[in-house]
């Protein structure tokens, strides 16, 4: 008998690369904004709002800040900066995510392994923060949608990760318990600790070392020299460098 019938996919970061995806997304509403010519580099501008969109992002999942605060500060804020003040930020922020929605670059082997899940039986499900106006646009643009049965987006379940409630709402929504379901994800702080507090196990996709864990965790991995440590409550944390790792989990 298998161990999981139900895996529950972080999206940006984990599947979609966000990273690569962003950043491409921004230089095209820069260019189609006419903003490009009024900054030093593209570059230099994108690296200010990263700092500031990720500062935003941890108020947002804190519940400290509302999503409009952080939709237009994020350009408010890393275009004054550059001494730019007059901009709809809204505007922006709305041609920012339409294009995000077009970018299609995944994590390679994604849709292979997905694929594989799938024939296996495993029921695939997606738990996102990001905006409900882009991330069903991306699974459907990048040809992630046919392997998810349900997409739980945080802003149609009012509730964040890593706050418990959304991993509950989840987990209700398809019948699926505790014991056999598992978070598979690329952020600490909102996919492992928040499915670890519910109580359900978890896979840490490192991505060779681009996304981070604490140090101790990340010492106590390397000592045991074990794909998987069980940090609280005996659940499982799992540890994978490339997507592909899945398949010698599940």
């Amino acid at each position: 008998m298998r161990q999981y019938d139900h895996l529950f996919f972080d999206l940006d970061n984990t599947l979609w690369d966000f990273a690569a995806n962003s950043r491409e997304a921004m230089r095209l509403t820069l260019e189609q904004k006419h903003i490009t010519s009024h900054l030093p580099s593209f570059e230099a501008y994108f690296q200010v709002y990263e700092q500031i969109n990720k500062s935003l992002w941890n108020d947002y999942h804190s519940r400290k800040i509302t999503k409009q605060c952080l939709v237009v500060e994020r350009f408010s804020k890393s275009m004054q900066e550059f001494g730019i003040n007059t901009l709809d930020w809204q505007d922006l922020n709305h041609c920012y995510l339409e294009n995000m929605g077009l970018q299609t670059r995944l994590f390679p082997e994604t849709l292979e392994t997905l694929t594989l899940l799938k024939s296996k039986g495993y029921q695939m499900h997606i738990i996102t923060n990001g905006f409900r106006e882009v991330q069903r646009t991306k699974l459907a643009n990048c040809g992630l949608a046919v392997f998810f049965t349900k997409v739980f987006i945080s802003e149609e379940i009012q509730t964040t990760k890593p706050h418990r409630e959304i991993f509950e709402h989840a987990l209700k929504s398809t019948n699926a318990s505790k014991k056999k379901s598992i978070m598979i994800g690329d952020s600490w702080e909102t996919d492992i600790e928040g499915a670890l507090d519910f109580g359900i196990d978890q896979v840490m996709f490192l991505n060779d070392g681009l996304h981070d864990v604490p140090a101790p965790i990340n010492s106590l991995r390397l000592a045991e020299n074990s794909n998987f440590l069980k940090l609280k409550h005996q659940k499982k944390t799992f540890f994978i460098n490339k997507i592909t790792d899945l398949t010698s989990i599940f």
